[in-house]
């Protein structure tokens, strides 16, 4: 993709939340650097300092955590639009505790995040666009809690599938499993007994 095509595609993921004019967008725009990335690559990794936010424009990633034995466990999956980030790292200057991973060929439009709040302090679309983003995180996060403590691994999958659609499918079934917190032959049954193999 050209510079051109990867701000088109940025001004169409900020537009879904607010309807920023042109005069806005383009101060916006000319804050954010795009950045390509291999499959497997680490936008960032445990222990950096995070200082920007990194919006997935195309492509799909994940965060997850590594435990003392080495084991992996996805804290969330992202499909464009989506975003990377470490909120303790930006907010309180802490070490990321988690990675961040593509999962395809992924271009992101990375922003400091001070500027990011420089332009909210100056604007009020851009304003209104950071609360939209804090919200739409906040609900994601209350959503998976839920999810994990009351739904069944296959109510789970249902979600799993309603929220990410067609990306769904761009997804390994081994990523899609640790997600859900089960096991791959979990997963498995679940899609044999919905039909989807």
């Amino acid at each position: 993709m050209d510079e051109a095509e990867n701000r088109h595609l940025l001004q169409s993921i900020l537009t879904r939340l607010v309807p920023f004019n042109k005069q806005e967008l383009d101060s916006g725009l000319n804050c954010f650097k795009f950045n390509h990335f291999a499959p497997k690559a680490h936008i960032f990794r445990c222990q950096d300092i995070v200082s920007d936010v990194h919006f997935l424009i195309s492509g799909i990633g994940r965060y997850y955590y590594i435990d003392a034995q080495g084991k992996e466990f996805n804290k969330s999956l992202v499909k464009q639009g989506g975003a990377f980030t470490s909120i303790g790292s930006l907010i309180e200057n802490q070490p990321s505790p988690f990675y961040t991973q593509t999962l395809s060929v992924c271009t992101t439009a990375s922003i400091p995040y001070k500027q990011l709040l420089e332009l909210a302090r100056s604007n009020l679309n851009w304003s209104e666009y950071v609360r939209k983003l804090y919200e739409q995180l906040a609900l994601k996060k209350e959503k998976r809690e839920a999810g994990l403590l009351l739904l069944s691994g296959q109510q789970r999958y249902e979600q799993f599938l309603e929220e990410f659609g067609e990306q769904s499918e761009l997804f390994t079934l081994n990523q899609v499993a640790m997600y859900l917190g089960i096991t791959d032959v979990s997963l498995s049954r679940i899609r044999n007994k919905m039909g989807l193999t």
